[in-house]
Parts: C-alpha cells; structure tokens; sequence
C-alpha cells in the first residue's frame, strides 16, 4: 500500500525545507519521451542525419510489428555507414522542439523539487534521451531514465538493445513500461518511499499498458488525440471503471502542470 503523506505534520507545499531530515517525495511523476516530452518520434529525427535526409526503400519496408528496437538497429548500422557520427546524432536529438508547455510544466516541477520525484521510461535510447534533456537544461530533473541501451561502438557507429525481456502480450518484446514501473514501485517501497499518488504523461500504445496498472488515486495524462488516449476511451466504453485512473487528456503541457497546481493548492 502507498503512504499518504495527509495527517503525518506537513500543512503546506514548501514546510519543511531546510529541516535535518527532509521528507521523502509525495509524488511519482513518469514522462514518456517520444511525442511527450518533445513533439517528434526520435527515432524518425534521426534520419534528418542521413545523406538525403531519407533512408533507402528495402530499409524502410523492413520494419515489422512488434520488431521496431530491432529495425532501428538497422537503421542506425546504415547511418554508421554513411559516415554518421556522435556529434552528428547529438546535434539532431538537442534540435527535436520540446511538445507544446513542457518548458513551463519543467518550470513548475523545479519550483517543486521536494513534491515530485521525477522518471522516464522510454522505448527511444539513453543517448537521445539525454542529449535532448540536457540541452534543454532540465536533465537534473529526472532522478531515473529507463530506456534502450546506446553507445558507440569501436567504429564510431550508435548500437542499440533491447531494455529487457518480459511476457506481457500487450508490448513490443524490448520493452514493458508496466513492469519497468511496477518494479521501481517495489524497489522505492523496500527503500521505504512510498507514493501518494503516480501521474503518469504520456502518449503512445506503449503508455497505455502501464497506466492501466495506476490506481483510483493517481491520474493518467494522456495527449489528446493520441494512441494511449483513444485506447483509455475505447476500455471505458468496453469496460466502464475498469480504468482506475483519473484521466486528464491534455494539448499543451501546461494542462498538466495547471492541474498540478490545483491539486497542490487543494494540500495546502
């Protein structure tokens, strides 16, 4: 079970600060990264560092369902190819524009470090991830990213892998971001930090899967108009309630951190 934080001595958002023994963080806060956290596919910027800016057709047909960390192998090996580079990479991922209201939803979780702890999991690559993070000046914010593994070989090509392996239907094989979520849930209990409340901000197929986990406590903010939004309404009109969450679809992130907001004033 969770811990609530009401009724343990801590009237307003900012008492405490300062004391010996800082208390732990009320709320989980998990980021998508691809089409949430900025407002492209990741993967599909990093064809703008090919020669022509496009990828030869036999590659582009050979993505299969449920095989795309594989297919982006690949296509990576190609860019390695072509001379694509670190410093080629870097400059494209630091140049995805952010999705519409992060910078002011990244404002507002800084302006609240001590309430929010903050993760990402992300079916992109730690490389992309936090070169983009840091050249938007908010990498400090993230205490765990947990996407697929990337460097750089010998030759000076980007490699990728798979995170892990699981036995979810639902999700690509590389990746279940319920269990990645699940089992930092478990780990932060055994460390004796337990959560009020997990906001989950996300978009695709593969953030539906682990907001169904969430509680009747938590809220899921899904981008509107987006996979993980339609497929919340579609399991609401199959299986009404059978979603937990409170649902707070949002255009620009600013939805979210206004409605942050309320709920911190609502504590207070």
């Amino acid at each position: 079970m969770r811990r609530c934080c009401q009724g343990v001595g801590l009237p307003c958002l900012f008492k405490g600060v300062g004391m010996a023994t800082p208390r732990p963080p009320r709320y989980l806060l998990v980021f998508d990264f691809d089409e949430t956290i900025v407002a492209e596919n990741s993967d599909d910027s990093v064809v703008r560092a090919a020669p022509g800016q496009a990828l030869p057709e036999p590659l582009r047909q050979s993505q299969r369902q449920g095989s795309y960390n594989e297919y982006m192998q690949r296509v990576l090996a190609f860019l390695g190819e072509q001379g694509v580079r670190a410093a080629d990479f870097k400059a494209v991922y630091e140049n995805i524009p952010l999705s519409p209201g992060m910078p002011e939803l990244f404002q507002f979780l800084s302006k609240n470090r001590e309430l929010f702890e903050v993760i990402l999991i992300s079916d992109a690559n730690v490389f992309g991830i936090e070169a983009k993070l840091r050249a938007a000046g908010v990498h400090s914010l993230f205490r765990k990213i947990f996407s697929n593994p990337s460097s750089f070989d010998k030759r000076g090509y980007l490699t990728l892998g798979p995170y892990h392996s699981h036995k979810c239907l639902d999700c690509p094989a590389n990746m279940c971001k319920r269990k990645i979520l699940t089992e930092y849930l478990a780990e932060r209990a055994q460390e004796e930090v337990e959560f009020e409340r997990v906001f989950y901000v996300g978009d695709g197929a593969n953030d539906f899967c682990p907001s169904v986990a969430l509680t009747s406590a938590d809220v899921a903010f899904p981008r509107k108009g987006f996979p993980m939004h339609r497929m919340t309404q579609e399991m609401e009109k199959k299986q009404p309630g059978a979603f937990q969450a409170t649902v707070v679809p949002w255009e620009s992130a600013v939805e979210v951190a206004r409605y942050l907001q309320e709920l911190l004033k609502r504590k207070c």
